[in-house]
C-alpha cells in the first residue's frame, strides 16, 4: 500500500490508516557513476547492489557538481544560490568563500526551510550523522539549529578518516569530542551512530524516523583498513584505460546507457606510458579508493539488517545518492605523497583525474563541471511497501534533479511546506515529486526545466535537449547543445546546427539565473581575488 498524502493536507483520522514511512536519505561523497557494482562498476557492493535489485535505480539523476551546493539544494528543495551556497561553504576558521552577496554568503541561509525542519514538523524524529558543510563557524548554522533532533559527524567538508582533528574533527550534538579509538574509522563511526540514534525513538512507537546519513567516503583523502584495501590491491594492475572499457561494457547489459552512445575519450595517459613503480602507485591508489566505496557499502549493510531485524525495513523509504562526479582534484596522477598512502597520516590525497575518468565512465568532465560526468548521480530507491511488486528492479529513465526529493517528501508525508519563516516569505520549491515514478502505479511528465551554474560553468535541460558551457577565464564563453536521448556522452554538439534552440534555451537560462541570485563568475572571482 502507498501512504500518499498532497502536499498541506490535513493528517485526520481518516487520512492515516498506518505509521507513516521512515526515511533514510544516504549520500556519498566525490563517488563516480560507474562505481558501484549495479551500476557498471567491478567495486563490490553488493548490499547497495540488493537495495537496487529489490527497489529502483534511476539512470539519469543529477547534482550540481559539487559537495556544499548539492548539500544546500537537497535540504532546502531550492537552487543551491537561494540559500547562499551558491559556490562554496566557508572552511573551517574563515569566511573565505562570503563574498558578501546573497547568493555567495558561504552558509545556509536562516530564510530557508530545511528538510529535518519540514519533517519535524510532520511528526518525524530527525536523525542525522556524518557530514553537514552547510556552514560550521557560528553554532546556529550546525544541523541541531537546524531542525535535527540528534547529530553526530564532521561539519567541515572534509577530514582524516581514522584521525578527524580540530577544526575538522567531530561533532556531537553541540559538542566538539576528541576521539582516541585507535581503530576509530569516520564511516564506521557514522553508521554505528545512526544505528543508536533509531535505537532511542523506538519507545515513541507513533513517530518516524527521518535519518540523514552524510558519509564522507570515498572523497579525499584516500583512506581505508588493511583488510579492504587488499580485496583490491592487484585489481587495478591493467590501468584506467582497461576500466573504462570493462565498465562501458557492463554498463550497456545493463541497460544503463544506450549501446548508440559512445564511450567518451579517454582523458588520461596511456597506462603502458608509465614506469612500473608509478603503476604500483597508482594502481593502490584505486585500490584505496576501491576499499572506501566497499567499506561504505558493508556500512550500508549493517543499518539495513538493523532495520530489518527490527521489522522496520518494509516502511522504510531508503535513497542513497552522490553529491557530485568524481574527483579530478590533485591532477592526472594524484596529490598527496605516495609514502603517506597506507598510513593513518595525511589529509589532501587523491586517487586523481586519470581514475576519476574511469569512475565517470562513460561521461565526460569531473566535479565542478557541468557536464554529465560533473552532475550525474546514482538514485537507489528502496521501499517494499511503497512499490508496486512489478516495479521492483525496474531502472528509471526519467530523469530528476536534487530539489525533487523535498518536493518527494512533501507529497509522501503530507508535510506543509510554509509560505514564509519568521516573518519573511520563502522561496518556492523548484522540484517535482518523484512519487508516481517511485510507487509505480502513476506517469510523471515533467513540467520545469532543470539549472545549474557553479564557478561559471552552467546548463539547462529542457526534455531531450542539454544547453551547457564550460567556463574558459582566456576564451570566449561558448555555449554547447545535445540532444540527451541519441548522445548522453555528450559528443556530437549540435549548436551550430539548430541556433534557435540555443537561443531559445539560453533566454531559459538568463531568466532563471536574474530570478535565483546568480552572479556573473568574473564578478564572484573578482571578490575572490580581492579577499585573496
Amino acid at each position: 500500500m502507498v501512504l500518499h498524502f498532497s502536499c498541506g493536507e490535513s493528517k485526520t483520522e481518516e487520512t492515516i490508516q498506518e505509521k507513516k514511512p521512515n526515511i533514510v536519505l544516504i549520500m556519498s561523497d566525490d563517488m563516480g557513476y560507474s562505481d558501484l557494482g549495479c551500476y557498471g562498476g567491478e567495486i563490490q557492493t553488493p548490499n547497495l547492489d540488493k537495495l537496487a535489485k529489490n527497489g529502483l535505480r534511476f539512470t539519469q539523476f543529477y547534482n550540481t557538481a559539487r559537495c556544499c551546493p548539492t548539500r544546500a539544494s537537497l535540504m532546502t528543495g531550492l537552487h543551491p544560490h537561494q540559500t547562499g551556497i551558491g559556490h562554496m561553504t566557508n572552511p573551517p576558521l574563515s569566511d573565505h568563500h562570503d563574498y558578501d552577496m546573497p547568493g555567495y554568503r558561504g552558509f545556509l541561509s536562516q530564510n530557508t526551510m530545511t528538510l529535518a525542519e519540514l519533517l519535524k514538523s510532520a511528526g518525524y524524529r530527525t536523525l542525522m550523522a556524518g557530514k553537514w558543510h552547510l556552514g560550521m563557524s557560528e553554532e546556529n548554522m550546525w544541523p541541531l539549529q537546524r531542525g535535527f533532533d540528534q547529530y553526530y559527524g564532521i561539519l567541515a567538508g572534509a577530514s582524516n578518516y581514522f584521525k578527524p582533528e580540530y577544526p575538522r574533527g567531530i561533532t556531537a550534538q553541540n559538542d566538539t569530542i576528541s576521539i582516541t579509538d585507535p581503530d576509530y574509522y569516520t564511516t564506521d563511526a557514522f553508521t554505528d551512530q545512526a544505528i543508536q540514534f533509531i535505537g532511542d525513538t523506538e519507545g515513541d512507537e507513533e513517530a518516524p524516523f527521518f535519518l540523514y546519513l552524510a558519509y564522507n567516503s570515498p572523497h579525499w583523502p584516500i583512506q581505508a583498513p588493511k583488510e579492504d584495501i587488499d580485496k583490491y590491491r592487484d585489481r587495478y594492475k591493467n590501468g584506467w584505460g582497461a576500466l573504462r572499457a570493462e565498465r562501458y561494457a557492463n554498463m550497456k547489459a545493463l541497460g544503463l546507457i544506450n549501446e548508440e552512445w559512445p564511450l567518451s575519450p579517454q582523458d588520461s595517459k596511456d597506462w603502458e606510458s608509465l614506469s612500473e613503480e608509478k603503476k604500483e602507485e597508482m594502481a593502490l591508489r584505486m585500490a584505496i579508493y576501491a576499499a572506501q566505496v566497499d567499506r561504505m557499502d558493508q556500512n550500508i549493510g549493517k543499518l539495513v539488517d538493523y532495520l530489518e531485524s527490527k521489522g522496520e525495513l518494509d516502511n522504510t523509504l531508503i535513497l542513497f545518492m552522490d553529491d557530485n562526479g568524481a574527483c579530478a582534484e590533485g591532477g592526472p596522477m594524484g596529490g598527496g605523497p605516495a609514502e603517506q598512502l597506507e598510513t593513518k597520516e595525511g589529509y589532501f590525497l587523491t586517487y586523481g583525474q586519470s581514475w576519476a575518468n574511469a569512475s565517470n565512465t562513460p561521461f565526460k568532465e569531473y566535479k565542478h563541471w557541468i557536464h554529465e560526468g560533473g552532475i550525474s548521480s546514482p538514485l537507489i530507491v528502496h521501499w517494499p511497501d511503497g512499490m508496486e511488486e512489478g516495479h521492483k528492479g525496474s531502472l528509471v529513465n526519467q530523469y530528476g534533479y536534487l530539489p525533487d526529493i523535498m518536493s518527494t517528501l512533501v507529497d509522501l508525508t503530507g508535510a506543509n511546506y510554509p509560505s514564509e519563516k519568521n516573518g519573511q516569505a520563502l522561496p518556492e520549491l523548484v522540484g517535482e515529486s518523484l512519487l508516481p515514478l517511485i510507487s509505480g502505479n502513476q506517469e510523471m511528465s515533467r513540467q520545469k526545466p532543470l539549472f545549474w551554474e557553479h564557478e561559471g560553468n552552467k546548463a539547462v535541460r529542457d526534455g531531450k535537449y542539454k544547453l551547457v558551457m564550460k567556463w574558459n577565464n582566456n576564451a570566449p564563453q561558448k555555449w554547447e547543445l545535445y540532444d540527451m536521448e541519441k548522445d548522453r556522452t555528450e559528443l556530437h554538439d549540435l549548436a551550430v546546427e539548430m541556433p534557435e534552440k540555443v537561443l531559445e534555451m539560453t533566454t531559459l537560462w538568463e531568466n532563471w539565473a536574474k530570478s535565483h541570485q546568480v552572479e556573473p563568475w568574473d564578478k564572484v572571482q573578482a571578490v575572490l581575488k580581492h579577499k585573496n
